[in-house]
């Protein structure tokens, strides 16, 4: 058998994504201030793209018209002149070649200097913010004051690396001594002293031992409670203070003292230097009430307007008398400058097709609250407005909208669908906040039980399965019955 080779020409149907597709694509998932950053890019790239109201008149620098009055001969926007190449314009004029070449001249001057300079204020040590230290900065440096042998502190290095942000060791110690490498014995003594900095508990195995060394660190002698800690923790964990008192044979109301110590402490001391942080935005879609229509405005405030550099076009029409290469790079600089162009413009109609389905699917919500959402996919958005459905999940990745009801994100108006009990569809969010009520109306000495829970929405038409309480109650955070009647037994005992 022998191998040759040869050449076939075949045709074959298969999709391709064209770069302006792919930029277009690009730019649906992104927020206001991550769009701003690509527009500088791109402006800083392409000379045939500059900002509205930033860029430097050169007509009117060197004596020309100037800029207000010829802008204002003209629109605004001139998108089918844009869209022409400047050789193909018959009422393109181009300059005389004196002041062609004068454009010019200050850039091929080797002492060029810039006419303008950039004033900035400085600023006041009042208004600058520093970073606030990491845990793994916080116990380094007490490491650095701690141990003074060098192979000590780069076991403490080790071990604060390896901690979560609850302050816990996300290996073990055989794994940690296996990859340092030191003795489990030699780890486990450096680990004890990490164990006592600020704050105290952290490079823990778990919550038993991060008690223990809270306790030791604060000098509470207290063996019922330490007993507890190191034998009986499920029975704290599950609330089960009956069953503690039995076996400890102790009474309820000692048992609740030690329980309160115990809940004095810190289950997760690493948590003190990762708290989460405020986090402001911006709202990409404003809806607001005129009479009684609800209109629809995407936000683009602090974004800039761009437009096709005169300068530039004017260029392009001087280097097609005998310049290719010139004309060849400004050609496809122009071409790149509409196609970004027109992939904002589209960004903002596909945001807005968006918005306005949701707000017209959502009127109940935006004047009545959550009790007239509706369910919504965006499968259903995508047929609606005839877009792929990727293509409506890129527009509702990390956007969020002002309304009436707050700002919110996207995101939050999709939720599935449950038969209702008069054949209309229910939004999963509506069954939540009704079992969230239901919760919060029970009788704290006979709490629902998710069958109960489920009896109760039945009678409103609303049937799901208890499975589906159950699950809907742990996305809600709400704790079993058994578990909440445990704690309301040691409430009315205190």
């Amino acid at each position: 058998m022998t191998f040759r080779q040869r050449l076939d020409q075949r045709q074959v149907q298969k999709q391709i994504l064209a770069p302006a597709l792919q930029q277009a694509i690009k730019l649906l998932p992104l927020t206001n201030l991550e769009l701003v950053e690509v527009i500088n890019e791109e402006v800083a790239e392409n000379p045939m793209l500059e900002i509205e109201g930033e860029s430097l008149d050169r007509t009117s620098a060197e004596g020309g018209e100037p800029a207000e009055e010829r802008d204002a001969e003209k629109p605004r926007d001139e998108t089918p002149a844009e869209l022409k190449l400047p050789a193909e314009d018959p009422n393109f004029e181009p300059h005389d070649s004196e002041g062609f070449d004068a454009r010019f001249q200050e850039y091929l001057d080797d002492g060029f200097r810039p006419r303008f300079q950039e004033t900035r204020e400085a600023v006041s040590l009042e208004n600058t913010l520093s970073r606030s230290p990491s845990l793994e900065d916080h116990l380094e440096w007490q490491a650095t004051l701690t141990f003074f042998d060098e192979e000590d502190l780069e076991i403490a290095k080790f071990i604060i690396g390896d901690l979560n942000e609850d302050g816990f060791l996300s290996s073990s110690v055989e794994e940690l001594a296996r990859l340092c490498p030191t003795t489990p014995e030699r780890l486990n003594a450096v680990r004890e002293k990490i164990k006592a900095f600020d704050p105290v508990g952290c490079g823990s195995l778990n919550v038993r031992e991060a008690w223990l060394a809270q306790m030791d660190y604060r000098q509470i002698q207290d063996p019922i409670a330490r007993e507890i800690i190191v034998n009986h923790l499920p029975l704290i964990e599950k609330v089960d203070y009956v069953q503690l008192s039995r076996v400890l044979n102790i009474p309820m109301e000692k048992i609740k003292e030690h329980v309160d110590l115990i809940k004095s402490l810190d289950r997760q001391p690493g948590r003190k230097y990762n708290e989460e942080k405020t986090v402001y935005v911006v709202p990409d879609i404003i809806v607001t009430k005129e009479g009684d229509e609800w209109i629809v405005t995407v936000n683009n405030e602090g974004v800039p307007r761009l437009r096709i550099s005169p300068y530039y076009r004017q260029l392009l029409a001087k280097a097609s008398q005998g310049e290719p290469e010139a004309r060849r790079f400004l050609e496809e600089s122009f071409k790149k400058a509409l196609w970004f162009r027109r992939s904002l413009d589209q960004r903002d109609k596909t945001i807005y097709k968006v918005a306005q389905y949701i707000v017209n699917k959502q009127k109940g919500f935006f004047e009545k609250g959550l009790e007239d959402i509706r369910p919504l996919t965006l499968m259903e958005i995508a047929q609606e407005i005839g877009v792929h459905e990727s293509t409506v999940g890129r527009v509702v990745a990390n956007k969020f909208i002002l309304t009436p009801q707050g700002v919110l994100p996207l995101k939050y108006f999709f939720h599935k669908s449950l038969p209702g009990g008069y054949g209309e569809d229910v939004s999963s969010l509506l069954i939540k906040e009704k079992i969230k009520k239901l919760v919060d109306g029970e009788d704290s000495a006979n709490p629902l039980s998710d069958l109960e829970i489920g009896d109760f929405l039945a009678r409103e038409n609303l049937k799901i399965a208890r499975r589906t309480v159950a699950k809907y109650r742990m996305q809600l955070k709400i704790e079993p019955s058994h578990i909440r009647k445990r704690k309301s037994i040691m409430e009315e005992r205190t």
